[in-house]
């Protein structure tokens, strides 16, 4: 079953994935990536969303913190989160291939007030990523869901349900309880991704924990155990995170050198970026881009 399952799911991503990286698919909110090289490092900064392999493997750095996950496995962020991911599985003959789906709170929400099990708030924080097993009902919902890559006149009319069908899918996961705390207001969860969509926005920006903390109304060092088991690290180090993922991007798609780079990302120091950018990615800032550049 399973097995059948994932070569349905290669041939329809296959129709859409022609392209090395990201590609968009008709189904909005939906796309998918395509690596055909191991050991491809692929930094980014997760919004909450529903990522699932269909081929290949994948490994996720999350401050310290590594999760791997593979073939009908499926990962969620439940806040925007800066990461390093590397695809450890793919080649051209058989690439890696996942379906990304953005995951909406307030589809969360709704659900959450017409399913019959009660959800309670948890005075606790967990982790921001999750990973888990794609159960029978899951994989059906996601068939049909992607089914509408071939059939896209059908698109208007059933996306948004088949799209609901699946945050419903999650709900009902083994991790359907943490991942409902991004929606339920007052949790440390929630509260915490307020002062996460602040340091994500305005990352160029001085943030004081002080700051932050008051966003999440929260003493500093509530606020600080809380956004360190979400985050799995401190709001210096995700600030310094999602400025360097920045930064790499700008430099690959506007083509600029590292200290225009460094001052548009919010450093005040050339060499402490370059310093900060070889010790995230590997090697220093020219060396890095030189590596995938075309």
């Amino acid at each position: 079953m399973n097995e059948a399952l994932r070569k349905k799911l290669v041939g329809l991503i296959e129709s859409v994935a022609v392209e090395e990286g990201f590609n968009g698919t008709p189904i909005p909110n939906v796309s998918c990536y395509k690596i055909s090289q191991p050991h491809t490092r692929l930094p980014a900064v997760y919004e909450p969303c529903l990522c699932v392999i269909v081929q290949g493997r994948k490994d996720v750095m999350l401050g310290k913190e590594l999760l791997s996950y593979g073939e009908l496995e499926f990962l969620v962020a439940s806040v925007h989160l800066p990461v390093l991911g590397t695809v450890v599985e793919a080649s051209p003959a058989r690439p890696y291939f996942v379906i990304q789906m953005t995951v909406d709170a307030r589809q969360i929400s709704d659900l959450l007030l017409r399913m019959p099990l009660e959800v309670a708030p948890k005075k606790a924080s967990d982790n921001g990523l999750f990973i888990g097993r794609v159960d029978r009902r899951m994989g059906g919902s996601l068939l049909r869901l992607l089914t509408l890559i071939d059939i896209r006149e059908d698109i208007p009319a059933l996306a948004e349900a088949l799209v609901r069908e699946m945050h419903y899918r999650l709900l009902r996961s083994d991790h359907g309880e943490w991942i409902a705390q991004i929606a339920l207001k007052g949790t440390p969860t929630q509260r915490v991704s307020v002062a996460i969509e602040k340091l994500r926005r305005d990352y160029r920006e001085a943030i004081t924990v002080d700051e932050l903390a008051g966003l999440a109304g929260m003493s500093v060092s509530t606020f600080h155990a809380h956004f360190k088991a979400v985050t799995n690290m401190s709001p210096l180090q995700f600030q310094k995170s999602i400025r360097l993922v920045e930064a790499r991007a700008l430099m690959v798609t506007r083509k600029l050198d590292a200290a225009s780079t460094a001052y548009q990302v919010g450093y005040e120091s050339p060499s402490q970026f370059s310093r900060e950018y070889a010790r995230m990615f590997g090697n220093p800032p020219v060396r890095d881009i030189a590596s995938i550049r075309p």
